[in-house]
């Protein structure tokens, strides 16, 4: 397919004009117009990009790209690396940040809710980022927390009593440990996110209300996978996810 057509099904699908980004949206480095593979993954890395060279992809398709807010824009040490990688394969970069957490059936957010089988009953946060909802099967905390850590491959950091009943949670991907009060005050049993600091662990103990911290990279391999496979069934594309494992 044509990179115009890829681009602009994707703009329609994730709809990034709807959202205030870190990073621009979309196509951010253009390569050569005909797209037949495609390897997507979390970050667009070396590591990710060094794949892409060697698979001889069109294109990389990222949760995290290039061109944050507030980054010194100079192309020197690192950013000229992963650029001059780019440019030498005319290989295309895609980035989709926050629409990639928020899609209600692709994202990360309705992915870790499709493999816990949490049932979603509202929204909340900056953009209706984050997700409220219940457990399907309550259980305790140990459990959850096991059950977790069997599904994204990685032990969470848990804040809170093992015993503590869980039947509401809220969730949302990624460093979303600033929703947490948000949280709380809509009388969760429990939050699940990526990250968490020391402040964050007060306001779990103090609370009562647990906290789950699975892993930044952890939790934001879902949608880039679903991602992925919606892509190659659609257009019949080879589309490869690539996990570049980072353990936080």
């Amino acid at each position: 397919m044509k990179r115009e057509e890829l681009v602009d099904y994707l703009d329609g699908l994730l709809t990034p004009g709807k959202f205030r980004d870190y990073c621009p949206n979309g196509l951010q480095v253009e390569g050569r117009a005909e797209i037949v593979r495609v390897v997507a993954g979390v970050t667009a890395s070396q590591a990710l990009l060094d794949v892409a060279r060697e698979r001889n992809a069109d294109a990389v398709l990222v949760h995290h790209g290039y061109f944050w807010k507030g980054e010194d824009g100079r192309v020197t040490g690192i950013r000229r690396q992963r650029l001059a990688t780019l440019l030498a394969g005319d290989i295309n970069l895609l980035a989709y940040h926050l629409p990639l957490d928020a899609h209600p059936e692709l994202g990360n957010n309705a992915q870790l809710a499709k493999l816990f089988s949490w049932l979603p009953e509202g929204r909340f946060g900056e953009q209706d980022i984050a997700w409220l909802g219940r457990l399907a099967e309550p259980c305790d905390l140990s459990t959850l927390a096991a059950r977790v850590a069997h599904g994204l491959g990685r032990q969470p950091q848990v804040f809170g009593e093992a015993s503590r009943p869980i039947r509401r949670i809220a969730w949302c991907s990624g460093g979303a440990q600033g929703y947490f009060e948000q949280a709380i005050g809509l009388g969760v049993d429990a939050y699940l996110s990526g990250e968490i600091s020391e402040q964050t662990v007060h306001l779990a103990r103090e609370s009562g209300v647990a906290y789950l911290a699975a892993g930044h990279h952890a939790t934001e391999r879902c949608g880039i996978q679903s991602l992925a496979g919606h892509l190659a069934r659609r257009f019949g594309i080879v589309c490869d996810f690539v996990d570049v494992d980072n353990p936080v």
